[in-house]
């Protein structure tokens, strides 16, 4: 950074506004903003590219769509709730609490919707972000905080010949709702997350579906049926009983991370529960051979439905094992060279996990981009903060996904951590904050140090990109995370001075 810095704050530094951008308005958004109005930052601007608010939640409503982490860890901390229908809560149960949430923590009237942000542009004369949207419309901020996430990029397979279907095909974040599929041949590309929960409701009502998977997945029982009337009631008139039962799932979904942390032990323990569970559902032995996954258990992200595997065993269900080589009109054709013909295609895909906020072009001090600091993997500081480029902070950034606990836990404690920031260029006064190169480095060495003998290194999946380099997951507990970012270390951080603006425009 040319500019003089400031490393003590001055004895009497002016208390300076702050004017802030988020782009995005799911969960991440939503955590940011209010946390820096609780906090008395309130000239923030929220540009949402969708028509609505909630990022995933408002996207993908495809059947049965749902959480897989119990909601009662699966939502703000200061938005508690007490009627939640049933454990895993559906998306539309979701997307209502974040909007109610939006509209209690006065929220909602930030949001810009409609408003897709091409690029992002530092100026360091001025310390100001300069956004630019895809309309053509330009804004200026003193802060800018990413809150894009890592699901929200649909992503397609590339198989040859998939514009050449000549019948209807969507993305199931993507869902067509107008699209009826009763009687209709249909394949279902993937079986991830998403896909485990729509094809048990869409199999009974299309007259075939043919389920290609890559590769297995563990799974662990989830029936996720309704709360019985006698349990709400509880959770609603039973003080305590609220926090005791968040504080359980916590502590639930950390030791799935510890399984995976150390797969020799308690890591071999949950995958006899899991292949005990699976063969339980799957008594057809062809079915089994396919369904069953090759890797380590934890290595890849692990599934809770009771109602898959027993989908994949209907009569009117293929599950295909096969590689797809390409798409023909009629349909798919495996590496066997059977033809598959089909009138509608679903990709179950995933989402493009490891672009983060790109395409958007994030240009930072001394004109570097983000995605040439990134072309060797994406990394931050706490998954937050990246040397050169001031006064931006990442939401869900890199290695901030968990794949045992709640994301909003991670949401949290980054939202706390970037107030923290934001009240100390206003204590001091100052124009700028920026990680230290030096300490950035050290994180991130640290980080990727930790993955060393767990399950997530024992094969290949989207928490890495296409070098092997795990950039989506947190290699520990989320208890650790909230630790490390509950304060702030200015040690960390570099300050500039605030330039004088008046002087600048009349230059």
């Amino acid at each position: 950074m040319s500019a003089p810095a400031i490393h003590p704050p001055p004895a009497r530094a002016p208390q300076r506004s702050l004017e802030v951008i988020i782009v995005g308005a799911g969960l991440g958004g939503i955590a940011a903003a209010s946390e820096l109005r609780r906090n008395g930052i309130t000239d923030i601007r929220i540009l949402e590219k969708a028509p609505d608010l909630g990022g995933t939640w408002f996207h993908n409503s495809y059947p049965a769509a749902a959480c897989d982490v119990p909601s009662h860890l699966y939502s703000f901390s200061f938005a508690q709730r007490r009627d939640w229908s049933r454990v895993c809560s559906p998306q539309a149960e979701i997307h209502s609490y974040l909007r109610e949430v939006a509209r209690e923590q006065q929220v909602e009237q930030l949001i810009q919707t409609g408003t897709t942000v091409s690029s992002c542009s530092w100026d360091q004369a001025s310390c100001r972000w300069t956004l630019e949207t895809a309309a053509g419309e330009t804004y200026g901020a003193d802060a800018l905080i990413l809150a894009t996430g890592q699901l929200h990029q649909p992503s397609f397979a590339p198989i040859e010949g998939a514009d050449t279907f000549a019948g209807h095909s969507f993305h199931s974040a993507q869902w067509d709702h107008d699209y009826e599929l009763a009687g209709k041949r249909v394949a279902v590309i993937g079986t991830g997350a998403s896909a485990v929960q729509f094809v048990p409701e869409i199999a009974a009502e299309v007259s075939h579906l043919t389920v290609f998977q890559r590769t297995g997945n563990w799974f662990l029982p989830r029936k996720n049926r309704p709360y019985p009337a006698f349990f709400r009631a509880a959770v609603g008139r039973l003080p305590g009983l609220q926090a005791y039962r968040r504080k359980f799932v916590f502590a639930y979904t950390e030791s799935l991370t510890l399984a995976i942390r150390h797969p020799r032990t308690l890591g071999r323990l949950s995958g006899f529960i899991s292949a005990a569970f699976m063969r339980s559902q799957l008594r057809d032995p062809e079915v089994r051979r396919k369904a069953w996954p090759d890797y380590t258990f934890g290595c890849k992200r692990i599934l809770f439905s009771s109602y898959f595997l027993p989908a994949l065993q209907r009569p009117n269900v293929d599950l295909v094992d096969q590689a797809i080589t390409r798409v023909t009109a009629e349909g798919l054709v495996t590496a066997d060279g059977i033809l598959h013909e089909v009138d509608c295609i679903i990709w179950g895909t995933g989402f493009k996990t490891n672009d983060f906020m790109f395409p958007m072009e994030i240009t930072g001090d001394a004109g570097q981009r983000l995605r040439d600091v990134w072309s060797a993997g994406a990394h931050a500081h706490l998954g937050i903060s990246v040397p050169g480029f001031p006064n931006m902070f990442v939401m869900y950034g890199p290695n901030t996904n968990t794949s045992g606990g709640s994301i909003i836990v991670y949401l949290e404690a980054q939202a706390g951590y970037i107030r923290q920031a934001l009240q100390e260029l206003r204590t001091r006064g100052a124009g700028a904050i920026d990680v230290r190169p030096e300490v950035e480095t050290a994180s991130d060495r640290a980080v990727q140090a930790r993955f060393a003998g767990t399950a997530w290194t024992q094969c290949d999946s989207w928490y890495r990109d296409e070098r092997g380099r795990i950039v989506a997951n947190w290699p520990g507990y989320m208890r650790e995370y909230i630790e490390q970012t509950s304060k702030l270390d200015v040690n960390e951080y570099s300050f500039l001075a605030l330039p004088d603006r008046a002087a600048l425009t009349s230059a």
